[in-house]
């Protein structure tokens, strides 16, 4: 296994140093060479750095050893990290950088004075306990902002077995803590969870072939074989559970420092004061416990009272609270009680806290007790690379992005619970939509939620994705995409309720999730729906605005750009006479500049054509795509050429389908295919070689996938016939396969 290869591997640098210092004429005394930092700790990785320090006494020379020890060292060493410091300056050096205090903690003697290494060793663990009030606020500050910027190793879509929260450096930091002598932690969990960690950081680097400590997806079947797990999803499971171990440990360390600090503090209580909060429950040292005398074996409704009072007040649930309440209170009725429905929903609605609190739950077992169908989702990871969570964590920041939307609702329950359970259905081959509905609707009533509110927590499940799906693939001017939502909903009070899920769906899966552009788009489509449903009014087909045709268009035939920019990307507009192909040899001008278009509307005026192209780019030049576009016009650039699919994009299969009932003046076309420039520019081609004409398309693109959907009309207006229709998706199939 991996613990023997860091042996082995560490045991071998080790000779290597020992014999160059011999060969370079190392003494005895006054002088030393040490490892430090995870050389010192003996976790030397396939691709590590040696770092090492040759360190003498102030009062004496290192001489020719100090040159001569190195060059040895750097033919074998996978990289060397070598410096030379004197007695002082090893400990200045620790006092002026807390990193450089972290790795000094860990020094191992590798040859030369052994006195020399142990007096250094005591000395720095000495400095270390006698300053570890002052630095550890210092410390905190450095750590918080690294998982600040690196996220959480459990729940990241692409886990850095190192830097994130949960990660190699946090294992570092609790050892260093504890090294304080002022706290301590479980210290067989802390050293399982760290040397497991190390496993899957050696077979990473393994795999890669370098140094890295990112695990790809692509790497995770490959990361099962060697750890002797099912698959790729069960090694993923594996590594994110020690990362939440990890994390949990971090979090208790951190926990214990605030309290030795704050009763370090002139005139602080030496013992907890407990603030009690009634019911069984206290505040103490920033933790919600039992008070003394509390009798969870009573009270069913305990566990649920502790959660939301702890999330209410933005302090940690403590564990061992947790666990005795996960393991004594009693099964709640089922329907719930009214009471127990009532501090559920305080619990998801309580913000920010409730991220500490649920996952305090979690690492003791207690959401088994609350919520027995998490387990289906737990540290489950996304499809999409998009989402930065595991499919757990997004559905806990769902609910918090959910309170501030709160207001905007009548059923503010109904829509935390739906948000918490929009995503249940992941997990299993049935479409997670579909599959969610039937899991809803059986935890909502278990909940005691009434059968309307039950009915209508399953519709949103539903529904979820319908808002953000048809507003960004669907012709938002073209009454059938309002008639759709109209009809999916019933009313206003659930579409209002969906309107607020669907923006805490979004915000909690990224920034590209909930950009200015798709959240015009979403709230505009449910605007006009909702206007549908207030009026009993159908939607109608909004006008063309007419635009003034410019002159140069008019008298030469030229092809006129105008770019404006827009909050997040900008809007070209382009006017030439009207012909078949326009729309192909404008989207290839685009996608040789590499602009990515989020959606292009085509209409004849006159004569002319006019379209307007929204682009995920705010810097475009309007004479540089006029430059291109006469190239490509001209016959000077040949799209086809420069636009031709990779290997791995000709090797997918893409998905064509027809979608009659999405509108009723055009023939809507879906293509599903592996995203790369060229595709809009592909299809358009492949339609106007059949005299096809294309009045819009719409972009959307998360991740790897561009879902791409285009309405079509024959060239002399009009839907297409079904025998036409299906030729064009063969058409379409065609030109993206070769």
């Amino acid at each position: 296994m991996t613990a023997e290869g860091r042996a082995a591997r560490t045991a071998e640098a080790d000779a290597q140093c020992v014999e160059a210092y011999a060969a370079a004429g190392g003494p005895e005394v006054g002088v030393a060479l040490v490892a430090v930092g995870g050389n010192g700790r003996g976790e030397l990785a396939p691709f590590s750095d040696w770092d090492v320090v040759l360190v003498h006494d102030d009062a004496v020379s290192p001489g020719s050893v100090a040159e001569q020890v190195w060059y040895p060292l750097w033919d074998t060493a996978p990289r060397l990290d070598h410096s030379v410091r004197s007695f002082s300056e090893m400990l200045s050096s620790s006092t002026g950088d807390l990193r450089v205090a972290l790795g000094l903690l860990d020094i191992r003697h590798l040859a030369g004075d052994r006195g020399l290494v142990l007096r250094l060793r005591t000395t720095m663990l000495a400095h270390w306990r006698k300053h570890a009030r002052a630095l550890l606020p210092e410390l905190r500050t450095m750590t918080l902002e690294r998982h600040r910027r690196a996220g959480e190793l459990a729940h990241a879509s692409v886990p850095d077995l190192k830097d994130m929260y949960g990660g190699l450096r946090d294992t570092v930091v609790i050892k260093a803590i504890v090294a304080t002598w002022l706290i301590d932690v479980p210290a067989v969990d802390l050293e399982t969870s760290r040397r497991a960690m190390l496993d899957v950081r050696d077979l990473v680097q393994e795999i890669a072939g370098r140094a890295t400590d990112r695990v790809v997806p692509e790497m995770w079947d490959q990361l099962a074989e060697r750890l002797e797990l099912a698959d790729g999803r069960t090694a993923q499971a594996h590594v994110r559970t020690i990362g939440r171990r990890l994390t949990h440990l971090s979090r208790l360390a951190w926990r214990r420092v605030d309290g030795v600090l704050e009763r370090s503090r002139p005139g602080a209580p030496r013992r907890p004061r407990l603030a009690p909060l009634g019911h069984g429950l206290a505040l103490a040292s920033g933790e919600l416990v039992l008070a003394p005398g509390a009798r969870p074996a009573r009270d069913p409704l305990m566990l649920l009272r502790a959660s939301a009072l702890a999330a209410e007040h933005g302090v940690a649930l403590a564990p061992p609270t947790a666990a005795r309440l996960a393991r004594e209170t009693p099964a709640l009725a089922e329907p719930w009680p009214e009471e127990a429905r009532r501090l559920f929903v305080r619990l998801l609605g309580a913000g920010r806290g409730l991220l500490a609190v649920w996952e305090t739950l979690e690492e003791t077992g207690a959401v088994s007790r609350i919520l027995p169908e998490w387990e289906r989702i737990r540290l489950l990871p996304h499809a999409s690379i998009i989402h930065r969570f595991t499919v757990d964590r997004h559905t806990i920041e769902a609910c918090i992005e959910a309170v501030a939307l709160l207001p905007r609702v009548a059923r503010p329950d109904v829509l935390l619970v739906a948000a918490l359970l929009h995503d249940i259905g992941k997990g299993s081959l049935t479409e997670h939509c579909v599959a969610g509905e039937p899991i809803a609707r059986r935890i909502a009533s278990r909940m005691g939620f009434p059968d309307d509110e039950v009915a209508l927590i399953a519709l949103l499940v539903r529904q979820h994705l319908l808002l953000s799906t048809t507003a960004t693939t669907r012709d938002p001017d073209d009454p059938a995409t309002v008639e759709l939502v109209v009809d999916a909903m019933g009313d206003a009070e659930a579409l209002a309720l969906l309107t607020a899920l669907t923006e805490a769906d979004a915000r909690a899966t990224s920034a590209q999730a909930w950009t200015s552009w798709r959240a015009r788009l979403i709230l505009d489509l449910a605007g006009r729906a909702a206007r549908v449903l207030d009026t009993g009014i159908a939607a109608e087909e909004r006008p063309q605005a007419e635009v003034e045709i410019p002159e140069s268009v008019r008298s030469s035939g030229s092809t006129a750009f105008r770019a404006e920019p827009l909050a997040d990307g900008a809007r070209v507009w382009a006017i030439a006479p009207d012909r078949l192909g326009l729309l192909a040899d404008l989207a290839a001008t685009f996608a040789l500049a590499r602009l990515p278009v989020r959606a292009c509307r085509v209409w004849s005026q006159g004569g002319f054509a006019v379209s307007v192209w929204d682009l995920d780019d705010s810097y475009v030049d309007a004479a540089v795509l006029r430059t291109r576009f006469s190239a490509i016009t001209e016959g000077r650039l040949d799209p086809a050429t420069r636009l031709a699919p990779s290997a791995a994009a000709r090797g997918s299969e893409p998905s064509i389908e027809v979608r009659p009932e999405a509108s009723s003046n055009a023939t809507v076309l879906e293509v599903r295919t592996v995203d790369r420039p060229g595709v809009v520019y592909t299809v358009a081609a492949a339609l106007a070689r059949m005299e096809i004409a294309v009045r819009s398309a719409h972009i959307s693109t998360l991740g790897p996938q561009a879902v791409d959907v285009f309405y079509l009309q024959e060239a002399s207006a009009g839907v297409l016939a079904e025998y036409r229709a299906a030729e064009a998706a063969h058409a379409v199939r065609a030109a993206l396969e070769c």
